[in-house]
């Protein structure tokens, strides 16, 4: 029990499951599932498909947490890789094609590589501050992706493409086997190899680690390139859900959302150790909230004010001054029983 207290993943754990209970009090719906067809339905599935490109990006974005550093491009790179795919198959002559679609998709998160390793040299061969450096595509990824589309709203009807979010395979959604594999490559990576140890090692002591032989330069760089792939595929997959390439809203806050997961997650934004368990409950959290906040009928331009609520909360739990407070509060009130105790044995 003592463990199960002290665990990272205690407080993210007990908020997705009060936001379950508060969603299942209100519609006892929430929790059926129908089958129709041999495919599931229902708002549990809903929220596992609608989660895939934050959880795309948040996995990025706890690897480039871990070494310290912050990505606020993601939501600009997803921009750009919607729009490339997009308009390679609004130009081609079968829009159909599966090859022409494997080709869009290749573009698409090829680019975003190319956008990665742009932040990774900026930081890690520059010594730019990644708040800096990525703030800088952040600005200038969506003027990009408008050129790209000419300014307008390019749409397209491709079945293929529609499928990456919207088609089904054995029962279940498309995107959610994409985003297991995501999780699935990233703790093969992170905590089955020596990856993961040299990553914490990077973000607790960058100078320490590089006296000890390790090649931070080459695990930042990598950090970066790996958000700005996965940040890619959720573009991706943003586009195919909407079939159209909007440059202005593809992405919008998402880099705020991610790096609420990942700290809802427990990985600290100081660097260090990290947490891909969390990062994935900090993201289904996430998207129950703003699954539940569309059922109580909230406006869209009032949410942001839920979110920052969170973040307020987030902040105070994993605040050292208010850990301080309570645990002083705690010593007086073990303090105060200790006198009871002794004078009822005597």
């Amino acid at each position: 029990m003592r463990a199960v207290l002290r665990s990272r993943l205690l407080w993210p754990v007990l908020a997705l499951v009060a936001l379950v209970v508060v969603n299942t009090v209100a519609r006892p719906s929430f929790l059926g599932i129908t089958v129709r067809d041999g495919e599931l339905y229902g708002s549990l599935i809903d929220i596992l498909r609608n989660s895939a490109p934050l959880m795309l990006v948040a996995l990025g974005m706890t690897i480039v947490i871990a070494t310290r550093g912050i990505d606020l491009s993601v939501g600009a790179i997803m921009a750009v890789s919607g729009s490339v795919s997009l308009t390679f198959i609004d130009s081609s002559s079968d829009p159909d094609g599966v090859g022409t679609v494997m080709i869009a998709i290749v573009m698409g998160v090829a680019l975003a590589l190319l956008l990665g390793v742009w932040n990774g040299f900026l930081v890690a061969v520059l010594g730019i501050q990644p708040i800096i450096a990525t703030l800088v595509l952040m600005l200038a990824g969506r003027g990009v992706a408008l050129l790209i589309t000419d300014g307008f709203i390019t749409t397209v009807t491709s079945a293929p493409y529609r499928f990456m979010a919207q088609g089904y395979l054995v029962g279940l959604p498309f995107a959610l086997y994409v985003s297991l594999v995501a999780i699935a490559v990233i703790v093969l990576l992170e905590r089955r190899t020596a990856l993961g140890m040299l990553t914490e090692a990077v973000g607790i002591n960058p100078s320490a680690s590089r006296l000890a032989g390790v090649r931070s330069r080459g695990i930042v760089w990598g950090a970066y390139i790996a958000s700005g792939v996965l940040s890619g595929v959720a573009g991706i997959l943003y586009s195919s859900n909407i079939m159209a390439a909007d440059a202005n809203a593809a992405g919008l806050y998402i880099e705020l959302y991610a790096i609420l997961a990942v700290v809802l997650g427990g990985t600290s934004l100081m660097g260090g150790r990290f947490s891909i368990a969390g990062t994935v409950i900090g993201v289904l959290t996430i998207q129950t909230l703003l699954s539940t906040i569309t059922f109580l009928g909230v406006p869209p331009a009032v949410s942001p004010v839920f979110m920052a609520a969170a973040v307020i909360i987030v902040v105070l739990i994993q605040s050292p001054r208010v850990h301080g407070w309570t645990s002083a509060a705690a010593a007086r009130l073990r303090a105060r029983r200790t006198p009871e105790r002794t004078e009822v044995t005597a």
